[in-house]
């Protein structure tokens, strides 16, 4: 028999667990330590909001809240890449790209807290809101796509998706289509090793998920989603190649989910405590902040600094949301369409009947 294909995925790192080099090619963003710090202070600030949340959901002053601890350098150097005009098709848990994006931590809280005004996000417009069905956001960003593509505007659609929503449907529909088509899109798989309580190799025989796109007819990439300069380095360049005609990528960022899957799970349950400590010793604050020391362009001083300044930012937030206005019962009906069908509006009439007896 002779061989009909073949294929190799590559794996890109630029720092190690302890934030040493370990090839010497560096990106221009990376040779400017200033550029480099701005990078660390988002995710610095991310990790604080994000320890905030999740107190305030065991006070009860939240609800159930999806933590982001682990995803920092992920999540940021896809915001980071991106251009305003660009779209973004999040799940539910991408606070650092969308706070480089604009959303306001005030309004992650809000959406947590039940108030649905808080998906209505100060970002871009042309953004998508959450989408907690798992891997349907991919295939908004490829009609995304398709529509930049038609229209002929430089513009590129970028989705994430966890290693659990890779394996769905959803998933090889939309990196299908951006394969048949060439659409400016890019699918970021955040695999964090876990989908809920199952393990990665219970979703997939796969070696890679990177390679899923290869059957697409879509350039493949593993990466360390711990390393915040590999991950921006690998997101510059496929939203480069995608804004410029040459088609969509997959871009697998191996990272881990170090908190519970949300605060209404126990992954002590089912995870084993010696991955979680060996994931720790990889997580991506330290790793870059052990780099930047090195470059003599950050110290403690600057951490507790920095840090202290966090604590302020998030306390304006959260007061901002513990304050706002709560809304009344029938506003549940006002972010479901632009025209509110027949059947909900005699719902909603019934909903404000019964409001009106209780006053």
């Amino acid at each position: 028999m002779s061989i009909a294909a073949s294929f190799e995925i590559e794996y890109l790192q630029y720092l190690d667990a302890d934030g040493k080099l370990v090839r010497n090619d560096l990106p221009e963003f990376a040779r400017d330590t200033r550029q480099l710090v701005e990078l660390y202070k988002t995710m610095s600030f991310v990790r604080v909001f994000d320890g905030k949340a999740v107190a305030l959901q065991r006070t009860g002053k939240l609800g159930t809240y999806a933590s982001c601890l682990g995803h920092e350098a992920a999540h940021v150097a896809i915001g980071s890449a991106m251009h305003v005009d660009d779209v973004f098709a999040p799940m539910y848990r991408e606070y650092g790209a969308q706070f480089v994006r604009g959303v306001k931590p005030r309004e992650v809280l809000m959406y947590w807290g039940g108030d649905e005004r808080g998906n209505d996000f100060s970002g871009p417009a042309h953004d998508f809101p959450w989408c907690v069905p798992i891997a349907t956001q991919c295939l908004h960003a490829a009609g995304a796509a398709m529509a930049f593509k038609i229209r002929k505007e430089p513009r590129v659609a970028v989705s994430v998706v966890g290693d659990g929503g890779s394996s769905k449907t959803d998933f090889y529909a939309a990196i299908n289509m951006a394969g048949a088509q060439t659409l400016p899109y890019v699918s970021v798989i955040v695999n964090n090793q876990w989908a809920i309580s199952v393990p990665r190799s219970a979703q997939t025989g796969a070696k890679t998920l990177a390679q899923k796109g290869i059957a697409a007819g879509l350039e493949c990439l593993q990466v360390d989603g711990n390393d915040l300069i590999a991950m921006r380095t690998a997101m510059d360049y496929a939203i480069k190649r995608a804004r410029h005609g040459h088609g969509g990528m997959v871009i697998e960022a191996v990272t881990y989910r170090l908190s519970d899957h949300t605060t209404a799970d126990d992954a002590r349950r089912y995870r084993p405590d010696a991955e979680v400590k060996s994931a720790w010793e990889r997580e991506p604050l330290k790793r870059l902040r052990n780099y930047l020391v090195a470059q003599n362009a950050w110290s403690d001083k600057h951490e507790e600094t920095w840090k202290a300044e966090c604590e302020k930012i998030v306390d304006v937030e959260v007061n901002a949301y513990l304050e706002a206005k709560v809304q009344p019962v029938e506003a549940m009906f006002d972010y479901v369409y632009a025209e509110l069908p027949a059947d909900l509006q005699e719902q909603r009439a019934q909903v404000l009947a019964l409001e009106q007896r209780k006053h």
